[in-house]
């Protein structure tokens, strides 16, 4: 099922978006989780003179994975784009067909000094996205809305692997079964101009206040240590704002 955001702006709009606005983020309707995350059990050890690192998360719409990561301290680039796909420059409207094998992710580059990649993928399984739901993300339904980690190198491919089996073990989310998925990453290709740094510009846009601002609103509430309210970066190769 191929899912438009633009138009769901629209319908939101129609059914008195304000009060659901208001409900939704009182309540983090959307935060599945059934005990807290634990924090990572095995992390990737930080050499002295290590230099920036980068991994790609897919969680569902990319607006929203990148402004949580974009509000992490130490967090130095966040892109929007797309892996898991074969076919070259994939465009939004193919990508959105969910035929493509691509998923909407976001590109995170860091520093390990500052933050590790275990803190990320805590952040990112607690806040940023629900890892129980198989091939959608609240309303945006189809492969490409999948949730997937896709790895840089082998240490960071065993600690996301071990995260997974420790959250499994604590039955974080109770019963329901985490469907993330664990990948090296092949390709990552940028997505067009106007997804990068989209919830920052748009803030009043429908979609971005009733699903992505409440993300970024626990992630301050949980991890007042990592979070930082500036933004670090507005297009895709553009350079950090720090």
């Amino acid at each position: 099922m191929k899912t438009n955001r633009f138009a769901l702006a629209g319908k939101l709009l129609g059914i008195g978006i304000a009060v659901a606005l208001t409900a939704a983020f009182l309540s983090g309707a959307s935060d599945a989780a059934r005990q807290p995350v634990p924090a990572a059990a095995v992390d990737v050890a930080i050499a002295k003179n290590a230099g920036l690192q980068s991994a790609v998360f897919s969680g569902g719409c990319f607006w929203g994975v990148e402004a949580v990561f974009e509000h992490v301290k130490g967090v130095t680039n966040a892109v929007s784009g797309y892996a898991g796909g074969k076919s070259p420059n994939p465009s939004y409207e193919e990508v959105s067909t969910g035929d493509t094998g691509y998923a909407e992710s976001v590109r995170v580059t860091w520093d390990p000094k500052q933050v590790s990649y275990g803190q990320l993928l805590q952040v990112f399984f607690s806040v940023a996205h629900d890892p129980t739901q198989l091939n959608y993300q609240g309303p945006d339904h189809g492969t490409q809305y999948r949730s997937a980690l896709w790895t840089s190198d082998a240490e960071q491919m065993k600690v996301a692997k071990a995260y997974i089996a420790q959250m499994g073990a604590a039955h974080t989310y109770g019963n329901a079964p985490i469907v993330t998925t664990v990948q090296p990453l092949s390709k990552f290709w940028p997505a067009e101009a106007y997804h990068q740094d989209f919830a920052r510009l748009n803030p009043t846009h429908p979609y971005i206040v009733f699903h992505d601002a409440p993300k970024v609103a626990r992630l301050k509430e949980r991890y007042p240590a990592l979070y930082r309210p500036q933004w670090t970066v507005q297009l895709a190769g553009a350079p950090s704002k720090g």
